[in-house]
């Protein structure tokens, strides 16, 4: 009753604004919302990455706005660490409503327009789970697998006519819809050869039918419309990773394949000089491979070739000035050099040093409420590992810049402990000082406080064998 009293009441607003306002010529979209257990007091909307406005919510939490001069597409609506985009086009009034503890499966919209943008959301969370059975599928051989990703298609495609002759959606919803579902089924043929077991991924390249990639003539590597969809930038990605390792097992001496090997990224960065054309997308793509590279690279010697590589085709004055200072900040992170000063705050408002909380072998990890998923997975795991190794002291810090209070609620509403639990003084400047990225790295340290590893991962299958050899010193 109180979901069917709020949705009512923000469109009863909404409306009013609607006969308030000017409805002479001209495109233009109403969109506004309602946000259960916010983070903050506003909402940030943006259109490709550029910010449109911040919006103050009410009283209610809720808001409305106009967009004026529509250009129609993709807006992204901000809130907190969480975002989600919805499809605007003239005319729309589109009503949302979410609760930031489960942001995504929680959205619903209504309205003008509502239709097709609970449509993408749907289809978005439904990827999200055929991806984790995908990954089992993988191992199947490859006409199993091909036949199986298919029959998923075909009942998408089924789905998407049923839609379209009920509701009747535009065009361009029509051809987007169309695009996601193409992408999807290309993004899953395209991990294929990185999730099928063997570590020979030239015998699984050349095991696959002829006509397995036959769709790639076809790919726009630079579709303005779609550059900021999640599932093209999802697809482009593997599809990026898939061709460079063709090129990348022709040209290797050594048929093992290493993921985060100087020559295999060098051709990843190549390949998207030469195939992307608009300069925020390479720009982008450049970056993500460049910072993966230095955060699992341990042999500092490469660093700098990836960097140049980088460097002479990245023209992002921003992105290069953080590489460099991520690279740089690696350089401090080295095996057997101390642990960088940084102050932390307990729970109970008490500030410290990092260090003086080190006094064994610890684990230091991080979360934040931008990935629940791994925050509730990394504190399991946690769990597990103090179990285990009950002479470790096992440190899990919260990156976000909130109110503690805000940090503090979310731990004890999944029933985590707050021993050993803290967030940062300085949110921005200790992640850049810990390079910290991605949210799955983990540092440990000796009782001395001196780096073992600094780019380590609780789930990866190594761990423990690092664990053992701090443990050991």
């Amino acid at each position: 009753m109180k979901f069917k009293i709020g949705i009512l009441l923000l469109f009863i607003l909404l409306i009013g604004c609607m006969n308030n306002s000017d409805t002479g010529e001209g495109d233009y979209a109403y969109f506004g919302g309602q946000v259960i257990n916010p983070k903050n007091n506003f909402v940030v909307l943006s259109v490709s990455e550029k910010v449109l406005d911040t919006v103050l919510l009410d009283n209610a939490n809720r808001f409305v706005y106009r967009i004026d001069s529509l250009k129609t597409g993709f807006y992204t609506f901000k809130h907190g660490d969480e975002f989600q985009m919805v499809l605007l086009e003239p005319r729309d009034s589109i009503m949302f409503r979410l609760n930031t503890l489960d942001f995504d499966e929680s959205l619903v919209f209504t309205g003008v327009g509502a239709k097709k943008n609970n449509y993408l959301v749907n289809e978005f969370l439904k990827n999200e789970v055929e991806e984790k059975i995908v990954f089992k599928q993988c191992q199947l051989d490859p006409d199993i697998y091909e036949n199986k990703i298919s029959e998923v298609r075909q009942q998408k495609l089924k789905e998407l006519s049923q839609f379209k002759e009920k509701y009747a959606p535009s065009e361009l919803f029509s051809n987007i819809a169309m695009a996601n579902i193409d992408y999807n089924y290309y993004f899953k043929k395209e991990i294929y050869p990185f999730v099928h077991y063997g570590y020979n991924k030239n015998e699984i390249l050349e095991s696959l039918p002829k006509d397995f990639y036959n769709y790639r003539a076809s790919i726009n590597y630079s579709d303005a419309f779609l550059k900021d969809h999640f599932t093209y930038k999802s697809f482009l990605r593997s599809n990026i990773n898939n061709m460079a390792l063709k090129t990348h097992m022709d040209h290797s001496e050594n048929k093992m394949f290493k993921r985060n090997s100087v020559c295999y990224t060098l051709d990843k960065l190549t390949l998207i000089d030469s195939l992307i054309e608009i300069p925020l997308m390479k720009n982008e793509m450049l970056y993500h491979y460049t910072i993966n590279f230095l955060t699992k690279n341990e042999e500092e010697k490469y660093n700098e070739t990836v960097m140049a590589s980088y460097l002479s085709k990245s023209n992002d004055t921003k992105n290069n000035m953080l590489v460099r200072q991520y690279a740089a900040a690696i350089g401090n992170l080295k095996s057997g050099y101390e642990l960088p000063d940084f102050m932390v705050r307990d729970y109970k408002n008490t500030e410290f040093n990092i260090k003086s909380k080190i006094v064994s072998p610890t684990v230091i990890c991080f979360w934040s409420h931008t990935a629940f998923n791994h925050f509730k997975d990394s504190h399991s795991k946690l769990k597990e590992l103090q179990a285990k190794y009950p002479e470790v002291t096992f440190i899990s810090i919260n990156l976000d810049d909130y109110e503690l209070d805000t940090v503090k609620k979310t731990l004890k509403r999944n029933n985590m402990p707050l021993e050993d639990e803290y967030v940062l003084m300085n949110p921005i400047k200790t992640r850049e000082l810990l390079a910290v990225y991605p949210l799955t790295k983990a540092f440990i340290v000796d009782e001395n406080k001196k780096i073992v590893k600094s780019n380590s991962n609780i789930f990866d299958r190594h761990f423990e064998e690092d664990l053992l050899g701090a443990i050991n010193r």
